[in-house]
């Protein structure tokens, strides 16, 4: 019983920001092949986001080489999760993005989030140059 506790208490990694479905990003795997370990990166969109607990998961969709669609789940908590970078955010009305498996092309794109940008102060004006 006191493996479960140990496990369900965990802290959470420190390396995956706050993640959101529509979110692109990429997510560094680290992949054991025999006696070599090595970084894997797989980026995509998330697009699902499974709560609970210890059981945290998350869903990946990148298109591969010949418009083939791959998904792939990871564990919140797992250790083979070396980090995850967030590159955007896109604006999404739903919660589970199953809809994007059956577009192609420019139909699966999503609509990109549009930030404030930081005030700038205003720039002197360019004096004209009369010749």
């Amino acid at each position: 019983m006191d493996l479960v506790a140990a496990v369900t208490k965990r802290e959470p990694n420190p390396n995956i920001p706050e993640l959101q479905p529509g979110d692109r990003a990429k997510v560094h795997i680290r992949i054991i092949e025999g006696d070599r370990e090595r970084i894997q990166v797989f980026q995509g969109t998330i697009m699902r986001i499974r709560k609970g607990g210890a059981n945290q998961s998350f869903t990946v969709r990148r298109i591969a080489s010949h418009g083939v669609g791959v998904e792939r789940t990871f564990l919140l908590q797992s250790p083979r999760i070396e980090k995850v970078e967030v590159l955007g955010h896109t604006h999404v009305r739903r919660a589970q993005l199953y809809y994007l498996r059956g577009l192609k092309g420019k139909a699966a794109r999503l609509r990109e989030k549009r930030t404030v940008a930081a005030q700038q102060p205003e720039a002197a004006p360019i004096a004209k140059i009369e010749s």
